[in-house]
């Protein structure tokens, strides 16, 4: 049995994960990020104890504990390095201070890397050597398998796969960069480009004193509406655009897609699978299998389980 646990910036999620990725005993209690490390930490430690207390005979059956932490981060170390969400920790030895407490192996990553490899052990990528995991959402991130391992890269800084530019005089994206498939494909870029059509079904769905959310589109797409399902095939077209580039680097043999846009999205993957070969030299780019990923909002506690796997 393995502990995983996904720390956030107002949450730290954790539960008992056995050796074929089921989750039990979930728990939840809140992280205070402002304040010193020692209580940042003392909510971890709350997490994983709340685990134990709700399955007495994990305590002494438990291998291991991963952790998915915000970034930046070193995976090699286990420091977090100075996060923003949880400002709390600057540098910081959460894998040695996890070992130390609770005397088992103990490793982090980030969340998009560690879910990855959660769909490479368990999910809807079990048996692929070779994953691209990509998570739609507010932002969009990427994980990269390679020989059934992370790809971190020299620093541990690879797979920014939200931030690989299609249009460099597209918009400006919050990394800085102008054109990132995160500027344009995530939840808030989806949101504007409705916003901007005028759409009255998607904004008698915001409210009306509420801007229209990505939500509001895939539940008008979900009823009907012409609109929204224009402004999702521009998206849709947007990362065929993206994962063509994704294709042509790494030729994986599977493209997991999760997050928390990624079921709003799920109709459009045979269209983007088919379109692959007009924005990929590989021919046989719609050979690889694009599917939605097994784990929903637990990734963060089945990835951080992976981990030590």
């Amino acid at each position: 049995m393995i502990i995983g646990v996904d720390i956030g910036g107002t949450k730290v999620a954790a539960g008992l994960v056995d050796s074929a990725g089921e989750i039990t005993h979930k728990t939840r209690v809140p992280m205070t990020p402002a304040r010193d490390a020692a209580t940042g930490f003392a909510a971890v430690v709350n997490a994983v104890e709340a685990v134990f207390a709700a399955s007495p005979e994990a305590r002494g059956a438990v291998t291991g504990i991963g952790l998915c932490a915000p970034g930046p981060l070193d995976p090699k170390t286990g420091v977090v390095l100075n996060p923003p969400n949880v400002p709390c920790w600057r540098g910081f030895p959460l894998a040695a201070e996890t070992r130390r407490v609770f005397g088992v192996p103990a490793k982090v990553d980030n969340d998009a890397n560690a879910a990855g490899l959660a769909e490479h052990l368990w999910g809807a990528g079990k048996g692929c050597a070779d994953l691209f995991y990509a998570t739609l959402g507010t932002g969009i991130g990427a994980g990269i398998i390679l020989n059934g391992r992370i790809h971190h890269g020299r620093t541990g800084s690879a797979a920014e796969g939200g931030h690989v530019t299609i249009d460099y005089r597209g918009p400006r994206c919050a990394c800085g960069k102008y054109g990132c498939i995160e500027a344009l494909a995530a939840g808030p870029a989806i949101a504007l480009r409705a916003q901007a059509k005028g759409a009255s079904r998607m904004s008698e769905l915001a409210g009306a004193v509420d801007q229209i959310r990505a939500e509001h589109v895939g539940q008008a797409f979900a009823e009907g509406d012409a609109v929204a399902r224009q402004v999702l095939e521009e998206t849709a077209f947007m990362l065929t655009v993206w994962l063509g580039n994704v294709v042509d680097l790494l030729e994986p043999e599977t493209i997991v897609v999760g997050g928390g846009m990624s079921k709003m999205m799920q109709p459009f993957f045979p269209d983007i699978s088919k379109n692959l070969p007009k924005w990929s030299i590989n021919q046989r780019s719609n050979e690889i299998a694009i599917v939605l990923a097994r784990y929903g909002p637990d990734a963060g506690i089945a990835g951080a389980a992976a981990l030590v796997g």
